[in-house]
């Protein structure tokens, strides 16, 4: 084939491709050309995602605003727990009975329920710690406190009869021995020797210490 010949040929070639190649990128029914398609992982999320829907809304949280789940009562003792002396209001008043006694009267704090074991309060007095004995041979039952409910318990701080004694005015209180908060409370002075205390009551009159 003659020189001439091949370049004739290979610029027919060309011109026929090149032909081809406008013709493809035309659409077909304007002739102008077509807008590249988006890549279909594109398309798809948008379709899943349409504008202004919760998935799209950033943020968005669930009930109560988001608020995670906790326990009633603030985060305080759930009810049916055991009592510490820092979940209760406590008052005390100085009784004649039986020669001589204090009355603690318990209420549970607002928004608290919880129940006092069947056992006597533990009082200790002074630095020494000296701790009062049952005042009962037997234990009593549990009471549950809640609102207006109010629990008893007497301590008689001097059961001897001979002189003498340590001269305090404020008793310690505690729910049992492993109490964390113990609360002391202003009772006056007093006498103690080997005192002694019952256990908690529903009624004032139930709580009265003998000797």
């Amino acid at each position: 084939m003659s020189g001439n010949h091949r370049k004739a040929t290979l610029l027919t070639t060309v011109l026929v491709g090149g032909t081809l190649l406008l013709t493809a990128c035309q659409d077909p029914d304007t002739g102008t050309d077509a807008a590249p398609k988006a890549p279909a992982s594109t398309a798809a999320a948008g379709a899943a995602t349409p504008s202004g829907s919760p998935a799209a809304s950033a943020g968005t949280g669930g009930t109560n605003g988001g608020t995670t789940g906790g326990s009633t009562n603030g985060g305080q003792k759930p009810a049916g727990q055991v009592c510490g002396a820092n979940d209760l209001s406590f008052s005390t008043k100085s009784e004649t009975q039986a020669g001589g006694y204090i009355l603690v009267a318990a209420k549970a704090k607002q928004g608290i329920t919880c129940t006092l074991p069947a056992a006597h309060p533990t009082i200790a007095f002074g630095s020494d710690g000296t701790e009062a004995g049952p005042a009962e041979q037997s234990t009593g039952r549990p009471i549950t406190l809640s609102g207006n409910t109010t629990a008893y318990a007497g301590v008689n701080p001097k059961t001897t009869s001979a002189n003498g004694g340590k001269e305090l005015d404020s008793i310690i209180v505690a729910i049992g021995n492993n109490d964390p908060d113990p609360v002391s409370l202003p009772v006056g002075t007093i006498t103690v020797d080997k005192p002694v205390v019952t256990n908690w009551h529903t009624a004032p009159k139930d709580a009265v210490p003998s000797k």
